[in-house]
């Protein structure tokens, strides 16, 4: 009788559990969510008095852990001009069909706390985007850094920021850049780097003719081109684009 007690207790624990995680957020949303919940009554299915223990907090650790996955996504609501990607990053990188060389490229993003994404020219070369607000100390994986090459299993030559420029979370962004593509001979050999002549971030020069031996690490090419797409990395975390404008350029 005991452990029926004890086991009925633990079973109500977990579907308590389980519909104040429903009224939480109001409704199921997301996949994660509801393994969360299983999670949840099945913990509450166990036998004896510890998994009255386990059930409780194995509650509190769904609870937060669902806290946390909507603190870092968007609320969505229907519009036009803004690209969005799934709040938890289920998605792909965007690639334009354009293709550019020299391009000036003004681009408008935001990502929740804690988030990540980059824009790569000709789809290789990244200029990162990552909620570093409030940083004092930045590297080249912070916002406006141009992240690093990844060879032979190791990062090499990323360029941080001259100066963090992030706004808070949440809040609308922009990068104005200036790209010099690579040059080729006439066999196809490259004969010049490619180069970031210029990055803004948020009005505030970040880099200043940075050249690259390569694409940078989760680049969608890994040769070099003289042409390319743009790329916004989608696979990172929650994020929105706006107000893309290319002008193609002649840099020589």
């Amino acid at each position: 009788i005991i452990t029926i007690v004890k086991s009925s207790l633990a079973l109500s624990l977990g579907l308590v559990g389980a519909l104040s995680i429903v009224r939480f957020r109001a409704a199921i949303k997301e996949p994660e969510e509801l393994v969360y919940l299983f999670i949840c009554v099945a913990i509450g299915l166990g036998y004896g008095a510890n998994q009255i223990t386990v059930t409780i907090v194995g509650f509190l650790l769904v609870v937060i852990a669902i806290a946390l996955i909507r603190k870092s996504a968007f609320k969505v609501e229907k519009g036009r001009g803004i690209f969005v990607n799934h709040p938890n990053a289920q998605t792909v990188n965007l690639l334009s069909h354009a293709q550019h060389g020299d391009v000036s490229l003004h681009v408008e993003f935001t990502v929740p706390e804690g988030s990540n994404s980059g824009v790569y020219l000709q789809g290789r070369y990244e200029v990162q985007v990552l909620d570093s607000w409030g940083k004092t100390d930045v590297g080249h994986g912070d916002c406006g850094g141009i992240y690093q090459r990844w060879v032979n299993g190791r990062g090499l030559e990323g360029h941080a920021p001259k100066i963090n420029a992030s706004l808070p979370p949440g809040e609308w962004q922009s990068f104005d850049i200036v790209f010099r593509a690579p040059r080729f001979n006439g066999s196809g050999e490259k004969i010049e780097n490619a180069r970031f002549l210029k990055v803004v971030h948020n009005g505030v020069p970040v880099h200043h003719n940075v050249s690259l031996n390569g694409p940078t690490r989760s680049a969608s090419f890994d040769d070099e081109q003289p042409l390319g797409p743009i790329m916004l990395q989608g696979d990172h975390g929650p994020v929105a684009y706006r107000n893309i404008i290319v002008r193609p350029l002649n840099l020589d």
